[in-house]
């Protein structure tokens, strides 16, 4: 009986052995499984850190961004503000040269006429000199392709020509019909468009012209050959200066 006790004893005291042995491995799994979920913990928290710094670099560069995109949209905004005052100003300013162009347009057709009416009544060698000018003034201005400047800087050319021309004392040459119904080369003073004289070569005949509203209008004065003969060659620097009495019609 002792002896079966003692190995009851014996075979107790190997239980509780097997059964501490079993614990201290649970144990220690437990720890190994702890301190790997504490490494995973400490692994995600460097990763979160890491992420997080990551996300404030490209938050911040985003804002920055956007921070760019509004000031260029208020730039823009401000741009087309301004483009759209200048518009305006534009239209503002196009719509009065289109008033100020329709007012001028009755002005260019009474210059034009005038100037027409003007260049028929001038003598032959100023109205030979605008001739290229004169020719270019339309008749009918709704016909016309020429621009308003273009209209304007004709009259004005052959204006400037006819009042330099008026200015001056002007000598030529002309083929003049003669009272007696034959035609001869003569030489022309004109005293501006007051007045003017011709005489021929052989001082055998002579004349006056003056203007009127139908063109100038000539008359022979062979008692002045001599004369007129006289005062042109003074003019020509042929002969010394001298009073040389003409006659001048006013009207």
């Amino acid at each position: 009986m002792l002896w079966v006790a003692g190995i009851a004893l014996a075979g107790g005291i190997l239980a509780e052995g097997s059964a501490d042995d079993s614990r201290l491995e649970d144990t220690r799994s437990t720890l190994a499984k702890w301190i790997e979920t504490q490494q995973i913990i400490s692994n995600e928290k460097k990763d979160w850190q890491v992420g997080k710094e990551v996300l404030g670099q490209r938050v911040a560069l985003l804002e920055g961004e956007i921070a760019g995109l509004e000031e260029r949209i208020a730039e823009m905004g401000a741009g087309i503000t301004d483009a759209d005052k200048k518009r305006r100003d534009l239209v503002r300013e196009n719509e009065a040269l289109k008033n100020a162009a329709s007012s001028l347009d009755s002005v260019i057709d009474r210059l034009e006429a005038k100037a027409l009416e003007l260049v028929s009544r001038l003598p032959d060698p100023i109205r030979d000199r605008v001739a290229p000018l004169s020719r270019r003034i339309p008749t009918d201005s709704r016909t016309t392709e020429l621009s308003l400047a273009q209209r304007f800087q004709n009259v004005i050319g052959v204006l400037n020509e006819v009042n330099k021309f008026n200015r001056d004392i002007t000598v030529t040459s002309e083929v003049r019909a003669l009272p007696n119904g034959a035609t001869a080369e003569v030489t022309a003073l004109y005293l501006g468009l007051g007045a003017a004289y011709y005489v021929t070569a052989d001082k055998a005949a002579a004349g006056v012209g003056h203007p009127t509203s139908e063109g100038w209008q000539w008359e022979a004065a062979d008692d002045l050959a001599g004369q007129i003969a006289q005062a042109i060659a003074i003019l020509k620097n042929e002969s010394v200066p001298a009073f040389v009495p003409l006659p001048v019609e006013i009207q």
